[in-house]
């Protein structure tokens, strides 16, 4: 029976694991497995969502019909690359709201990752349909039986961003909006580059899909989220899910994103109001500054902003000045700018929808 445990962020929060069936992880195909036998079957292959339900309403407020903005609405959030949900003043902010908050931590990542897994290892990001759909049907599933269908907004970070983007364009007619935070809609070495490198990388992963992928990452952007992010989340992020150093590029997964990449360049065609949070700018992480606080060092802003005029045809696009990669954990600033214009987007949607 599928039971909802307390999670490590503590109160108010808590966890649910799915079992997604036998873990075709290729570093196990190759491995001694040493286990009596049961080889691959006997590894685990998880998933799990974490909630934050929002306060009921006191007496006196029912009796004076309060009523919040996001009463009916429900919140599902994915997080990037070499990442886990974490991120609690993002899920008070839909809680206070009104709105029930859910976070998958994807296979393979953060709460999902088990010993001996190739962190964050994907062939395909249609893969991921599966925790996506374990987790809509929990969520339509424990919605109080009194409500009408509750309205659904997809939240993506980075390659969360990427893998909501693919889902939504293809299953119509089930998100009612999405907001993308920094979403990883193209490579950084542009579109050409992108379809320069693609033949390549395909054929390494057809004959060895965990042959590792050179990159250049020194830890700026952690240290970066450190210093000026905020102080009671940076300081309880677990090391082995967030690593100051993302986790190892295989060639597999590189040709998963870059298949990612490509569809979103031919254009995807949702049907849901979109909006894209970004930095203004671009820093090149060669070496520290404090430049690198104000700026993404992740991915190309400019890039990103034209791609995601490809994802559908009501698409508003928020350039943030001073913010990271993840904007809701830049300096307070830039921090509070992102959720106003979160706020000014997401309360006029759900208004045009009355």
């Amino acid at each position: 029976m599928i039971q909802w445990r307390p999670d490590v962020l503590g109160e108010g929060f808590e966890q649910l694991t799915f079992e997604l069936g036998a873990d075709d992880d290729p570093a196990f195909a190759r491995a001694d497995d040493g286990d009596g036998g049961e080889g691959r079957s006997a590894r685990p292959l998880v998933s799990t969502l974490v909630r934050s339900l929002p306060a009921p309403l006191s007496v006196w407020e029912r009796l004076t019909r309060r009523h919040r903005d996001f009463e009916d609405v429900d919140v599902l959030y994915v997080h990037g690359w070499s990442d886990y949900f974490f991120q609690t003043d993002l899920a008070s902010y839909w809680t206070s709201k009104g709105a029930r908050f859910f976070a998958l931590d994807l296979r393979r990542y953060g709460r999902s990752l088990r010993p001996g897994q190739t962190a964050g290892y994907i062939s395909s990001l249609e893969q991921y349909d599966a925790e996506i759909e374990f987790a809509l049907a929990e969520m339509r599933a424990s919605r109080p039986r009194s409500q009408e269908p509750r309205k659904l907004l997809l939240l993506g970070h980075s390659t969360g961003g990427l893998v909501l983007s693919l889902w939504a364009s293809r299953n119509p007619g089930i998100a009612d909006a999405l907001v993308l935070n920094s979403p990883w809609l193209e490579l950084q070495l542009s579109t050409r580059g992108r379809q320069m490198i693609a033949p390549i990388v395909n054929l390494g992963a057809k004959f060895s899909p965990l042959e590792g992928i050179p990159q250049l990452d020194y830890g700026f952007y952690m240290r970066a989220v450190r210093e000026v992010g905020p102080k009671d989340e940076v300081a309880g992020i677990n090391p082995e899910w967030k690593p100051e150093q993302s986790h190892p590029v295989h060639a597999g997964w590189l040709r998963a994103i870059l298949a990612g990449h490509d569809l979103v360049y031919r254009g995807l065609k949702i049907d849901a109001p979109i909006c894209v949070l970004l930095s203004c700018r671009t820093a090149l992480p060669s070496r520290w500054s404090e430049e690198l606080t104000r700026a993404d060092t992740v991915l190309d802003v400019d890039d990103i902003a034209r791609a995601a005029l490809r994802l559908g045809p009501s698409v508003t696009v928020e350039r943030i000045d001073g913010a990271l990669h993840d904007v809701f954990v830049s300096a307070e600033k830039p921090r509070s700018d992102a959720y106003a214009r979160l706020d000014r987007f997401s309360r006029g949607w759900r208004r045009a929808l009355d």
